[in-house]
């Protein structure tokens, strides 16, 4: 069976594209990875990155309140059963990504709970192989897949992350826990200069932690960190270990020197990396063309054509920019619509 169309992803992109698909009847089937230690280990599990926040106060329609009533009606019994519990007085990661699955389904959306680790896009209809050694051939397909964040590896920050450890300012720096109280920003380049700035706003004191003893962004950006006098930098620092507890969640960060001064220990409220993103990109191994930083080129201003027709890409496997809730789901939707006119114009649909 050739299937009209298949998504890869699991994050709003991939689903807002089912919804869309679904609707256009194309029949979608998606792929939102497997339940498996390495995809724990790499942040890839099914659900996407939002799965593994908790407040989500900037995603339109969703403003604080109490939803166990429409969660009942929404979702199954055993999906509410298995949401955290705060979700009652707004919604969280999990139960946006729950009810954005639950309304693709709605509509019809087939999902096969396992990875996609290869592709042939030479070849009409793709074909492609899911980690169970199932194959698969499609004749247009979506890679919503996402970038995960890059973290430093220490214990003590996967145990204070969504608990004052943070890998996007513009997401959480609002956060009533993180306002008017000094806060770390890791990373030296131009994402770790925007997020210390746009902190700034909230926080009494931004610390920059950065491993040299010059930044590596761009010049007109350092001089806004240097300028800004809510910013103090750390030179010669790296993070050897997260401090807080289980009460307060991050209380502060202790910091080593690359130069061999003293250990040095601040007081913070919240630590957020700014040390990049990876595209989950591996499993396409040169399938399609990708830009110098690694994610899916897009080849047409305002579309989501990819460099093989018929192979559309969406949300951040392919955004190194906004990064956003909200700017995943909306090319999710151009994908979907893309992916749908592409059909018809070749007489698939």
């Amino acid at each position: 069976m050739v299937e009209k169309l298949i998504i890869i992803g699991s994050g709003p992109a991939a689903w807002t594209a089912a919804i869309y698909g679904a609707r256009a009847a194309l029949k979608p089937l998606v792929f939102e990875g497997a339940i498996s230690e390495a995809n724990a280990r790499n942040n890839t599990l099914p659900l996407g990155q939002l799965a593994l926040t908790t407040e989500v106060e900037n995603y339109p329609g969703f403003p604080k309140g109490d939803l166990s009533g429409y969660l009942a009606s929404a979702l199954p019994a055993e999906v509410v059963a298995g949401l955290p519990a705060d979700g009652k007085h707004g919604v969280t990661g999990p139960i946006l990504m729950e009810l954005m699955r639950q309304q693709a389904k709605n509509f019809g959306t087939r999902v096969i709970t396992e990875d996609i680790v290869a592709v042939d896009f030479s070849r009409h209809p793709f074909l492609l192989t899911a980690s169970d050694g199932k194959t698969y051939e499609a004749l247009a397909v979506i890679v919503a897949t996402g970038a995960r964040a890059n973290y430093l590896g220490l214990p003590s920050e996967e145990k204070f992350r969504n608990r004052g450890v943070s890998a996007c300012a513009v997401c959480d720096g609002a956060l009533p826990r993180f306002r008017e109280r000094p806060l770390a920003v890791v990373g030296g380049g131009d994402s770790a200069v925007e997020e210390a700035t746009y902190l700034t706003r909230f926080a009494s004191k931004v610390y920059m932690v950065h491993r040299r003893d010059k930044l590596r962004a761009s010049r007109i950006m350092a001089e806004r960190a240097l300028n800004n006098p809510k910013i103090e930098i750390l030179w010669n620092r790296v993070v050897e270990e997260i401090l807080g507890t289980d009460e307060d969640g991050v209380t502060g960060v202790r910091l080593a020197s690359t130069v061999g001064e003293a250990p040095l220990e601040l007081a913070v409220s919240g630590v957020f990396l700014a040390i990049g993103h990876t595209p989950n990109t591996a499993f396409l191994k040169g399938q399609l063309e990708l830009t110098e930083k690694g994610y899916i080129r897009l080849v047409k201003p305002f579309r989501t054509y990819t460099s093989v027709e018929g192979v559309f890409a969406a949300g951040d496997v392919a955004d190194d920019y906004y990064r956003q809730a909200v700017t995943a789901a909306g090319s999710g939707c151009m994908a979907a619509l893309d992916a749908e006119r592409w059909l018809t114009e070749k007489g698939w649909h």
